[in-house]
């Protein structure tokens, strides 16, 4: 455990999305469906709020123009809360604004991860595996069909701390680089300073069962469906080693009820 830990925990709720379950989950039934939670992280450390993750960029989906560039699969459809901004609603509930957050770390460049970028350029460093932004900078056309939107993050203005592989972010606060599901994908290992904590798998795995069945992810860039896997019985090891609590990036049961348990929503 590092020397000091982080001081609060608030998990986020920032849209939904209906998607075939075989997204999240590789073999799952053909026509299964699901609505799952797009998540967001806030981390209260000694320097300052920490934000994992930031949820859509609320243009590509209000326009209805650029929704339809951007989002032309009726079998995909993102949600989101309310008439305004998410992070910034979402952030004000729990007492925070955006002027508050004083870094932030991208678990990977997906749309419903990354589309919130446009409010942090010029303002915080944004922490992000190197092998991912070169990824999405790279100009591949499978790029954007891997829903990595480049309009989302090629913004000159944005601070980047790149990593290579595991590295420390904030006191308290671990990336460990669980690639498969994108090339650069992060998980974040969150010690408390009560001496408690929680592993956040992000998308390395979306669902419960993804991690009690070490089912594979349902997407994966670079390499088989299958290697995923390996990054979940990792993050498996780690919480159990630490004796924190392992949560899954994308539960419609466990992230609502997280929300609830931590930041006291009703």
């Amino acid at each position: 455990m590092t020397r000091h830990g982080v001081r609060r925990v608030l998990p986020l709720l920032l849209g939904w999305e209906e998607l075939p379950k075989a997204v999240s989950v590789h073999g799952a039934p053909h026509g299964e469906r699901v609505r799952e939670p797009v998540p967001a992280v806030l981390l209260e450390c000694e320097d300052g709020w920490l934000l994992l993750d930031t949820g859509f960029n609320t243009a590509l989906l209000r326009d209805p123009a650029l929704r339809r560039r951007y989002y032309p699969s009726p079998s995909y459809q993102p949600e989101l809360p309310g008439p305004g901004e998410p992070l910034e609603e979402a952030l004000a509930a729990v007492g925070v604004t955006l002027d508050d957050v004083s870094a932030v770390a991208i678990s990977h460049l997906h749309a419903d991860h990354a589309g919130g970028l446009k409010h942090f350029a010029g303002r915080v460093p944004v922490h992000i595996q190197r092998a991912e932004l070169e990824y999405g900078l790279s100009g591949r056309p499978e790029v954007e069909r891997n829903t990595i939107f480049r309009t989302d993050f090629d913004d000159p203005r944005i601070d980047w701390r790149l990593a290579d592989g595991d590295h420390e972010i904030a006191p308290g606060v671990t990336a460990v680089l669980t690639a498969g599901h994108t090339p650069g994908h992060q998980s974040f290992v969150v010690d408390l300073a009560g001496g408690r904590g929680f592993v956040f798998a992000c998308d390395a795995a979306d669902l419960t069962e993804n991690i009690t069945g070490e089912r594979s992810a349902g997407t994966a860039i670079g390499v088989t469906p299958e290697a995923t896997a390996g990054p979940i019985r990792r993050l498996k090891r780690l919480a159990e080693e630490k004796g924190y609590e392992l949560v899954p990036g994308h539960d419609p049961v466990v992230w609502p009820e997280l929300i609830r348990r931590l930041s006291g929503a009703r």
